[in-house]
């Protein structure tokens, strides 16, 4: 009996032993560089194969209307934005005006809420995705067509112009966003 209770403690003894040294974490030092937890993708260009933009994508989305709402908080920094072409023919790709536009209908009210800002970039922004956004087929389909034409895009001396234009359509179409 005692030689049972003998091995059964020491049965249970290395059970403990293994179960400590197998929840252990070993630290390893590497040369990899650290990574931060927000994911990267590539921005995919329909219409240009040297685009090799970066951007962030929303964490956590769960709806177009959400991921709007990132884009949207977005607009503002400067430095949301990538290049593409060469040398001589740099062109910027604004990476949330554009995912905004990719994203349409859902995105349009949320434009129109940043409309009157007061950061002249940031508007320039939001008329040029509101250009965009309008013409996802799901909302022309019911405008008859109709989508924010602006004269001059990315310009911030077109906005005064371009934000009487944006609120015409909006006056004409709002009904239809419902």
């Amino acid at each position: 009996m005692k030689i049972k209770q003998n091995m059964l403690c020491v049965l249970l003894l290395g059970s403990v032993l293994l179960a400590g040294c197998a929840g252990k974490q070993h630290r390893t030092t590497s040369t990899a560089p650290q990574t931060n937890d927000e994911p990267v993708q590539a921005a995919p260009v329909a219409s240009s194969s040297s685009v090799s933009a970066t951007d962030w994508v929303p964490p956590l989305y769960m709806s177009p209307e959400e991921e709007a709402a990132y884009y949207v908080s977005r607009l503002s920094d400067r430095r949301f934005v990538s290049y593409y072409g060469d040398q001589d023919n740099r062109r910027t790709f604004y990476i949330a005006a554009e995912r905004l536009g990719d994203i349409g209908l859902p995105a349009v009210p949320l434009l129109y809420a940043r409309l009157n800002t007061q950061d002249e970039y940031e508007q320039m922004l939001v008329l040029y995705a509101l250009q965009l956004a309008t013409q996802d087929p799901l909302l022309t389909s019911k405008t008859g067509g109709n989508y924010v034409q602006l004269p001059s895009v990315l310009s911030p001396e077109s906005n005064a112009e371009n934000v009487v234009i944006a609120q015409q359509w909006w006056q004409r179409n709002a009904s239809y966003l419902n």
